[in-house]
Formats: structure tokens, sequence, C-alpha cells
């Protein structure tokens, strides 16, 4: 199925809204969409104020920090629904949607997908998008059998805590691993210490994905620990200490 056959939001009735942080709109040069965590069923609408939208507030502001000099801004979606709601898949749709909406803001421009949670499951599935050139996943939804064919030729970086028990780090690490077999630039960090709302070491994790979009986007050098563990044939490389 292309990308262009995927269902997408509807055009009447609620569209999901977008907050852009970072390069003025004349000097954009690339794109980091950034999905918020959710629940596995739920039609209620998402509001500012919930904790799962607000927690990737830091990270699209401390992306557009970092790469505004580079022509880089980040795109804060806020879906139309709380849930995952197989099988219309909400926030798929909003993804699409979204990724529709870069193309006709600011042409072909290189995007990266960055998700927590039932964000991060988003942003693996949509990573077949023509436009799309890495994906970074954050305490990802991954169960079994998530499909991993729409990652080939992608830039993978997954980033579990330890500690998660909403999301299973172990069900994470089997998605690396199959998604290593899809495309070799994939790594894998074990949050040490870390819970599923990525508190307790939130700079580390911040500066984790800045230093992927910054290399994803070929800006400046990767950070040698992504691109170290990427370059380790499976299973090294997707269980690497943080």
């Amino acid at each position: 199925m292309t990308p262009a056959s995927h269902p997408r939001t509807p055009a009447t009735g609620p569209v999901p809204k977008i907050t852009v942080y970072g390069a003025d709109p004349g000097a954009v040069r690339a794109v980091v969409l950034v999905l918020h965590g959710g629940r596995e069923h739920g039609h209620g609408r998402v509001a500012r104020h919930q904790l799962a939208y607000l927690r990737m507030v830091p990270f699209a502001k401390a992306i557009a920090r970092v790469g505004a000099e580079y022509g880089i801004a980040a795109w804060l979606v806020r879906n139309r629904y709380r849930g995952w709601n197989a099988p219309d898949l909400h926030p798929v749709q909003d993804a699409r949607w979204a990724l529709d909406e870069v193309r006709r803001v600011h042409g072909e421009v290189p995007v990266l997908l960055v998700g927590h949670s039932m964000g991060g499951r988003v942003a693996l599935r949509v990573a077949d998008d023509p436009s799309v050139v890495g994906v970074c996943a954050l305490a990802p939804w991954t169960p079994k059998g998530e499909p991993v064919e729409q990652l080939a030729n992608r830039e993978v970086l997954i980033a579990h805590g330890v500690l998660d028990r909403m999301t299973d780090p172990r069900l994470s690490y089997d998605y690396a691993r199959r998604a290593k077999t899809i495309t070799e630039r994939v790594a894998r960090f074990d949050v040490r210490g870390e819970r599923h709302a990525m508190l307790r070491r939130a700079d580390q994790w911040t500066e984790l994905v800045t230093g992927f979009v910054l290399g994803a986007f070929a800006t400046q050098p990767g950070d040698p620990r992504i691109t170290n563990a990427m370059r380790q044939p499976s299973p090294g490389g997707l269980r690497v200490p943080l």
C-alpha cells in the first residue's frame, strides 16, 4: 500500500492542531514532527493541559532551539482524539495529515518523526511517507507483530526506560531487532533508572533526541553514541546503556 492510499484525516469535522516552534517559515529546510502519547481506546478530545501532550512541549522547544540556525522547525501535533482506536487508527490519520501539511507549507523538505509512547508507535507506522528520513521513538508502544517493513532506508532511534511499566522495554527491544533486518541504521538505548514519563533524567532524554535530529539531518556530526550503536551488527547497539 502506498502512502497516498492510507486513510487520512477526513476533510470535514475536527482536525489536528499544530504548534510550530523554530525557524522563520521562509527559512525552513527541514521539519521535525513531534507526536504525543495517548491510550489504546478513547474518543475524548485532546486538550492542551493533558500530560501526554504537555510532556512533548519541552522536546519541541529544544529541537527548535538547537535547530533554528539550520532551518529546522518543530511541529508539535495535538491529535483529535486521545486513543489509538483500532481499526480507525485516528493518530495515524492525524500524523499523515500533518505530513501532507508540511508538504503544503514547505514543499518537499525532509521530515524527522519524534514520538513518545503511543506517539512512538505512530511515528514508526508512518515512516513509509516519502518525506520521512528517520524516526525517534521514546518509550514506544510496540506490541508483538507490529510491522517494520515501512522502516526501509530510514534511521531509527529507540530509547526506553528500564523501569517502564506502561510500555514494555522488552517489546521495543524485540521490535528493534526485527527493524534491524530491514534497515541497518537502528540504535536502541536502555535508559537506566527511568520510568515512562521520562522525568527522572529529562535532560539526557532531550540531549539524545536533539543529537539524533542534528545528525539525521546531517547539519553536524551525529551523536557518537548513536552512530556507534548503528554501526554494530544486531543484537549489538540495541541495548546501549544510557
